[in-house]
């Protein structure tokens, strides 16, 4: 479809927004959940599971595999059959459309699983590099194969016998779902010493990875971490019985900067300070920028306030960081969000693209590799935002209506990937 047959929804302008939501369950913790209850021993009860593109593909990729999923709408809740680390089938062809949080951990646990798998996506996701966790999965004797260019998918695994060693080394700066994947597959496949990770340079987005390790102890897997490693020890994942998934913070973030820029007070539900997400700390970056916050365990809520810039190390808050941006077109002074390197290689390139949109919107900008500085007040322009298959795109693009005119989301329904129902919530808190 060209970028002018794409349908449009036109946010009009948001004069004052108050209210309650509770965003849908975390895609993070969602499919990481899954996985692990996949991989336990018996059956394991999600509730508030993610209900969304990506963790649809997960649940048909485990159904693939053979694991018995299933889903009680009545309920609300997901009923997965652990395999106790093998699964039935081996043979598979998945295709995981754009969802890193699927392609990254299924390609370590497969690469051991004595089968034949083939790894798929979208256009976008084959540009999506693999590169790293490919490297480290091979030095430890898995066999994998790229189809296309090489470091990207898709990949092609085939069987293989045991790990050959009880140590290996992978980069940390590219991605966390490397790390993270290779994190889950671990005690499946480490020998009777265990499996020591070392990771190299800088670990991007390390909250995803501590996620990863507080859902692997609740399935009763405990890493020790040291400095710069990892030691993890053999062991079969025990399922905790049933799992709450808390609200997704990313997705909070939307809501909350509605706050900050358009009246308040705007409460988020099912998250807050006891949250094992790391965006939960946009709040924080919100009330250094003068917006009013208040926080309890699972409850978070922002008022507006006069706003100024802030100078942010993003890195910790990569996904929430899109929406610093655009709130940064409402504060007073540059802002600038540096640690956005991994940006480019997520849904598009949204550095660029943030960029680009900024500047439809009237705005003063200058990018980096890995930074990005937006100039404020903006006395923000009516646009027509393009979303680049991309759902953050589109939803934290969306509040840029706090500015007085109407903002035209082209491809509105990228939103599916995490938050279909997200312009139906933003309505009932706009005025």
């Amino acid at each position: 479809m060209s970028r002018d047959a794409a349908p449009v929804l036109t946010v009009q302008p948001i004069g004052h927004a108050e209210g309650r939501v509770r965003p849908p369950g975390s895609k993070s913790i969602s499919n990481r959940a899954l996985l692990l209850a996949a991989l336990s021993n018996q059956t394991t009860r999600l509730t508030g599971l993610l209900d969304a593109d990506d963790t649809s593909v997960m649940i048909e990729a485990l159904r693939a595999l053979g694991v018995t999923v299933d889903t009680f709408v009545a309920d609300g809740c997901t009923v997965v059959a652990g395999c106790a680390g093998r699964f039935p089938r081996r043979q598979a062809d998945l295709n995981l459309g754009n969802a890193g949080t699927a392609m990254r951990p299924l390609a370590a646990v497969l690469a051991f699983s004595d089968g034949r798998y083939r790894l798929d996506g979208v256009a976008r996701m084959r540009e999506r590099p693999i590169g790293d966790l490919v490297e480290a999965l091979k030095a430890l004797g898995a066999k994998i194969r790229f189809e296309g260019a090489d470091g990207f998918p898709p990949l092609l695994i085939e069987p293989v016998g045991a790990v050959a060693s009880d140590r290996v080394a992978i980069r940390g700066a590219v991605s966390s779902q490397f790390v993270s994947g290779l994190l889950m597959a671990a005690p499946l496949i480490a020998s009777p010493a265990g499996l020591r990770i070392d990771v190299q340079g800088p670990l991007t987005s390390e909250p995803y990875v501590l996620m990863t390790l507080a859902l692997m102890e609740l399935f009763g897997v405990k890493v020790v971490r040291g400095q710069g490693h990892f030691q993890v020890t053999p062991a079969q994942y025990r399922s905790p019985g049933a799992l709450a998934v808390e609200a997704d913070a990313s997705s909070a973030s939307y809501f909350l900067a509605l706050g900050a820029i358009a009246g308040g007070p705007v409460t988020v539900e099912g998250v807050g300070s006891a949250s094992i997400q790391g965006d939960v700390a946009f709040a924080q970056l919100l009330q250094r920028m003068g917006a009013q916050v208040e926080l309890g365990a699972d409850w978070i809520e922002a008022r507006s306030a006069p706003l100024t810039a802030a100078d942010v190390d993003c890195s910790r808050i990569p996904d929430a960081a899109m929406t610093a941006a655009v709130v940064a077109l409402f504060a007073q002074g540059t802002t600038r969000l540096t640690g956005i390197g991994s940006w480019r290689v997520k849904e598009t390139d949204r550095i660029a693209a943030v960029a680009t949109e900024l500047r439809k919107l009237g705005a003063v900008v200058r990018n980096g590799a890995d930074w990005i500085e937006i100039d404020g007040p903006c006395s923000v322009q009516e646009a027509a935002i393009d979303t680049y298959d991309d759902h953050r795109m589109a939803m934290c693009f969306s509040l840029a209506a706090a500015g007085g005119v109407p903002i035209h989301v082209r491809d509105p329904q990228c939103v599916a990937k995490t938050f279909p129902n997200y312009f139906a919530e933003l309505a009932k808190l706009c005025h």
